[in-house]
């Protein structure tokens, strides 16, 4: 029996740090009231909520997997914040996020991963690379690896781009073939040579008990939001099991492609 899924710790922000200006979403280093630092991504960002539910989705993915992630919290925001904030474009990204966002514990004098400075074993690459074919993660490459070293392990940060199919519209979790040539790109495919190996022992843990577990872990006013109507929160958390589970169906697919991309790089 696969362990259960953990629900995440709710924690209140009680002080804006600092923002970190990355891309688009301006996400921010916060404390909070457990007198930890989290970097909160923004309910309110340009990318909207969907980028958050990727973030959770993708995030305890990972974890379940056994991979390195920070731990994720929902962090509540109060009004107060955007009235008290002097810099005009963030004062509107706080009063738009007020409610429950999404945080990352800070991991503090982490630094980048480098793959010019550091080698990561085969079988670590291979999970990676096929959690990211799954998810089709697009944001793992040598220009920005979304991965940490952090007392010399590393970590897995910034799923937000990942799933990016939900964006279609309505009909965007249909079974349907979806290739994801992106992989190429995977700053780990030339490592990843355990792929095959991998994918057998995923998809046995990838069961759809698990998959609803981790689904059950999204808010439903996130779920409603990203369906604009269209959708109840219940269709919408079926949506993401159903098509997680179509892709595990056919992982064979995926597992191929990133093979056959990896051969054209080593």
């Amino acid at each position: 029996m696969p362990e259960p899924i953990a629900a995440l710790r709710t924690v209140e922000v009680t002080r804006y740090v600092t923002p970190l200006r990355e891309g688009g979403s301006l996400p921010a280093l916060v404390e909070a009231n457990d007198e930890f630092m989290y970097v909160v991504k923004f309910r309110g960002a340009g990318q909207g909520i969907k980028a958050l539910i990727a973030e959770l989705v993708v995030g305890e993915l990972a974890r379940f997997l056994g991979l390195r992630v920070p731990e994720l919290v929902f962090c509540q925001l109060d009004e107060s914040f955007g009235r008290s904030e002097p810099d005009e474009e963030i004062q509107d990204l706080l009063r738009a996020s007020t409610g429950q966002n999404l945080g990352l514990h800070y991991l503090s004098r982490a630094i980048t991963f480098d793959a010019l400075v550091t080698t990561i074993e085969p079988r670590l690459a291979s999970q990676i690379v096929w959690l990211d074919a799954l998810t089709l993660n697009v944001d793992r490459t040598a220009r920005n690896t979304n991965l940490l070293m952090w007392h010399k392990q590393l970590w897995l940060i910034d799923h937000g781009a990942a799933l990016y199919v939900h964006h279609a519209g309505p009909g965007w979790a249909t079974p349907r073939p979806r290739p994801f040539p992106q992989v190429k790109d995977h700053v780990l495919l030339p490592q990843a040579s355990e792929l095959a190996a991998v994918d057998a022992e995923y998809r046995a843990k990838l069961t759809a008990e698990v998959l609803t577990g981790i689904l059950a872990l999204v808010p439903d006013a996130w779920l409603e939001e990203a369906a604009a109507g269209d959708a109840t929160a219940a269709e919408q958390r079926a949506n993401y099991v159903g098509f997680l589970a179509n892709r595990l169906a056919a992982s064979e697919t995926f597992v191929q492609e990133a093979e056959d991309a990896r051969k054209a790089l080593v």
